[in-house]
């Protein structure tokens, strides 16, 4: 009988159910593991949706829901950094983050790109303090699954290449609302800079890798997603969800995609500067 040589010392005919069944194991194995890992990277977003549903359903006594949600998000970066799930230097990238996302938050709100419509006392120009957290969430969940997952990049473009490339991405934010889009400029420009880059990340000890590009989409996607479930549960308000909730346009992905490149290139410019230094 003819014997596959790419597979063990045995009949093919006979030990290729097992064979199959044994990769198929492991690879169950791994994508446990990847989702466990990945679940960790997300404590912090999970914890301001759970609590924007809780705040929608219980009405919470002496303070506006906003405020709620800032002591909430406040409270929460505490108990990671005491309790050692957040580092102080991903602390400091959060703070950055949230800056960063409160500033993009008083100008769209400004122009009417969306609102925050319930009262509250910590509200600056109509726009709630926790808002700045959803943008650090982001920021957080990056810089939680770098640690854990030990992301590794591959062909990183130069320094000169990627700071003007994701400050231009972030100042179209602003620009677009007095000027062109440019946005599908700048994704073209994302391919191009980033088309030869990947992505390398460890789950119980085997590397992988995926494209930086493709990794881009996927994160923006999932963003789009938890904007549906953030809206819908009254985290902020588009134009069209006034009088009821609608799905929010997937237009937006392309947005959530460009702030998701944004945000990578900020942590990984951040993280490979502290390497450097580590190292020198």
């Amino acid at each position: 009988m003819y014997r596959n040589r790419n597979l063990p010392t045995y009949y093919a005919g006979q030990e290729l159910p097992a064979f199959k069944k044994k990769k198929l194991k492991r690879a169950w194995k791994q994508l446990v593991r990847f989702g466990w890992e990945q679940a960790l990277s997300c404590l912090f977003p999970v914890i301001i949706f759970a609590s924007l549903a809780l705040t929608q359903v219980i009405a919470l006594p002496l303070l506006p829901r906003y405020d709620w949600l800032l002591i909430i998000c406040l409270l929460m970066q505490w108990l990671m950094l005491r309790s050692g799930l957040e580092t102080r230097d991903e602390l400091k990238v959060i703070t950055l983050f949230h800056i960063i996302g409160l500033a993009l938050e008083l100008f769209k709100v400004h122009m009417g790109s969306w609102s925050y419509p319930e009262e509250g006392y910590f509200k600056i120009l109509g726009v709630p303090l926790y808002s700045g957290f959803m943008y650090a969430s982001v920021a957080s969940y990056l810089c939680q699954a770098w640690r854990r997952l030990k992301v590794d990049l591959i062909k990183w473009p130069p320094f000169l290449a990627v700071v003007p490339l994701a400050a231009a991405i972030y100042l179209n934010f602003f620009t677009h609302h007095f000027w062109i889009d440019i946005r599908w400029i700048l994704s073209g420009l994302v391919l191009v800079v980033f088309w030869r880059s990947w992505v390398t990340y460890e789950v119980g000890e085997s590397r992988y890798r995926m494209p930086l590009s493709l990794s881009f989409v996927l994160i923006g996607f999932f963003i789009w997603i938890a904007e549906n479930i953030a809206t819908f549960f009254g985290a902020w308000e588009y134009p069209n969800q006034a009088d009821a909730w609608s799905l929010v346009h997937l237009g937006k992905v392309s947005s959530w995609l460009l702030l998701v490149i944004v945000s990578f290139l900020i942590v990984a410019t951040l993280k490979l500067y502290k390497k450097k230094i580590s190292t020198d």
